[in-house]
């Protein structure tokens, strides 16, 4: 979305039109859901996309026509027998569509607006009026709230419908793109800071994932050889220190996830002791079993509570068969994302097992 904004404002800075089209709302099996955008510039090119096929080369051929009309414009589409893909498949369901053409010397504030909030990494609704009897608004209005409901910028005919407060939902929930209401909501989510604790082969390839899917990577290493803007190009922020200074300290709160992926057990344990109880939303470590079950031994003799290590997610990651550092990096930040966009870990078995294996073990026969 980042990228998206910048090209269009680079192109009407430019002195190049450019129509901003957007996915509002979605019905039955569809190639993209709400909130995909794609630009359609004046000469025919295009940038991003909504999901390929004949109906994007129709959203191309009519957004030229209102690029020419200079209005914005809500399209609907039936993916049935006119708009099946050029293998022949045919989706079955409802794509609805907003067309919105810019052209040199109009006003670019909401995009500018849009654009910073994205920048900043805070949670932001785009709300587009689709229905206008619904909602009581004019149909393709466009209204950027921030996290509070409060509008930080429009790109409208009309005033805000009460409708558009009445339908929002808190961006701390990390609802998806929905309707409500005759208003079409597209979320921008607030980023997770990701912390990695280790600066070895296996962090450095989740910290490129990680940032490559909108994560702000934080590195931690004792070890400034490792822990460099080198090594690191993505991280916000490096840390070089003994882990239990840099650890003790550090901002940690509900909207952080970190890794414990460190070059050995006692830096590994080091690391939980300090993170295991704080506020983040997400702590996990890598290691085999048997590892586990010794540093969780030892933290439960530090006074670290049961119920704190059934909520470490130990061994992290999911299981592929992971056998070289790319495909560990894919299955930790796989999980990661699964832990931001649905709240949780979905059909994976309790990360406390190890914790209930120690309890089993050490009771009375």
């Amino acid at each position: 979305m980042q990228e998206l904004l910048q090209a269009l404002m680079d192109a009407v800075r430019n002195g190049q039109s450019v129509a901003w089209t957007a996915l509002v709302e979605t019905k039955g099996s569809t190639p993209q859901k709400a909130g995909a955008a794609m630009l359609v510039f004046a000469d025919g090119s295009q940038a991003g996309t909504l999901g390929g096929g004949c109906v994007e080369a129709e959203v191309k051929r009519r957004a030229l026509r209102l690029l020419d009309e200079g209005r914005a414009e809500l399209l609907t589409f039936q993916l049935d027998s006119d708009y099946g893909w050029d293998d022949g498949l045919i989706c079955g369901g409802r794509m609805k569509m907003l067309v919105d053409p810019v052209h040199p010397g109009d006003d670019l504030s909401y995009f500018e607006a849009y654009l910073q909030q994205i920048r900043d990494g805070v949670g932001s609704t785009e709300a587009v009026v689709i229905d206008a009897e619904k909602s009581g608004g004019v149909e393709a209005d466009r209204f950027l709230l921030d996290e509070q409901g409060a509008v930080v910028a429009a790109r409208a005919n009309g005033e805000l419908p009460e409708a558009v407060r009445a339908g929002l939902k808190s961006v701390t929930d990390r609802p998806r793109a929905y309707v409500a209401g005759g208003v079409s909501y597209l979320p921008q989510l607030e980023r997770c800071r990701l912390v990695i604790v280790g600066a070895g082969h296996v962090g450095q390839k989740v910290a490129e994932l990680a940032a490559s899917v909108d994560f702000n990577v934080w590195v931690v290493d004792d070890r400034e050889q490792y822990c460099n803007h080198d090594r690191f190009p993505q991280a916000e922020r490096l840390i070089v220190g003994p882990i239990d200074t840099a650890l003790s300290g550090l901002d940690i709160d509900p909207n952080t996830m970190c890794i414990i992926v460190t070059r050995g057990h006692n830096h590994d344990e080091e690391a939980l002791y300090h993170l295991a109880e704080k506020p983040a939303r997400y702590v996990g470590m890598i290691g085999s079993r048997r590892k586990i079950r010794l540093i969780f031994e030892d933290l439960l003799r530090e006074g670290i509570s049961r119920e704190t290590l059934q909520r470490v997610h130990a061994p992290l990651g999911f299981d592929i068969g992971s056998q070289t550092v790319p495909e560990i990096a894919v299955s930790i930040v796989a999980e990661l994302i699964a832990h931001r966009n649905l709240g949780g870990v979905p059909d994976r078995p309790r990360p406390g097992s190890i914790v209930d294996e120690i309890r089993e073990a050490d009771a009375p026969a």
